[in-house]
């Protein structure tokens, strides 16, 4: 007999067991009152994990696509959540490839910002908490999409009022656009050719390490 999967809608059990690990799990219960949601631009919306509900009052904002950065596991988020758009009309797609604690390659980045910008019609991008993962993206979308400041960008949308903390491990995701500004900007490069030429994760990583601790360039 074959082992039946934990996050199986098509059985009651299943959809228990679906549902309790969301709420549960997954901490939905905590996002039932904390959307961790705005508008960053005129139809581009960022957000925390949305439940089926929320996505049914997203829909009635005029949004037409929802995009997930958390990964195409099949658990309890990604089945509801697909199953949700596809009861509502809702495209749904996974431009994933960043993570909340770790720096990845410029492609990566420019992938997810690409993609997200191509979608026709109002958008909804999330990943778990909507804090680091979606911090970061709305940072990019804002500096190569919308062309907005990258100092304004990165203040407005890596702070701590999103539950992003810039002196934790996720803080390395802010480091991005403090080095950029250091190095790059007063030179007058622009931050897409700076991220494409010249940005590399390592050794931002490790000027990061020395911002915490106020060692190298950082030390005062």
């Amino acid at each position: 007999m074959s082992k039946k999967r934990p996050h199986d809608l098509s059985s009651l059990s299943g959809r228990i067991r679906t549902w309790l690990h969301f709420y549960l799990k997954d901490h939905h219960l905590l996002r039932m009152a904390w959307w961790n949601l705005a508008e960053i631009s005129p139809g581009v919306w960022r957000s925390n994990q949305p439940s089926p509900w929320r996505l049914r009052r997203m829909r009635a904002r005029g949004v037409t696509t929802v995009v997930s950065l958390r990964g195409g596991v099949p658990q309890s988020y990604n089945v509801l959540e697909e199953k949700a758009c596809a009861d509502l009309g809702l495209g749904f797609e996974r431009l994933t490839g960043v993570m909340a604690r770790e720096l990845v390659p410029a492609a990566n980045m420019l992938a997810i910002v690409d993609g997200l910008a191509a979608i026709e019609g109002a958008k909804l991008f999330h990943c778990k908490s909507g804090a680091d993962r979606t911090g970061l993206i709305a940072t990019l979308y804002l500096i190569l999409v919308d062309g907005v400041d990258v100092a304004e960008a990165a203040c407005t949308q890596l702070r701590p009022g999103w539950v992003h903390l810039p002196r934790t491990r996720a803080g390395v995701l802010d480091h991005i656009f403090r080095v950029y500004l250091r190095d790059a900007a007063p030179a007058g490069q622009g931050f897409r050719d700076w991220l494409e030429t010249v940005y590399d994760p390592a050794e931002v990583q490790a000027d990061f390490d020395d911002w915490r601790a106020g060692a190298g360039r950082w030390a005062v």
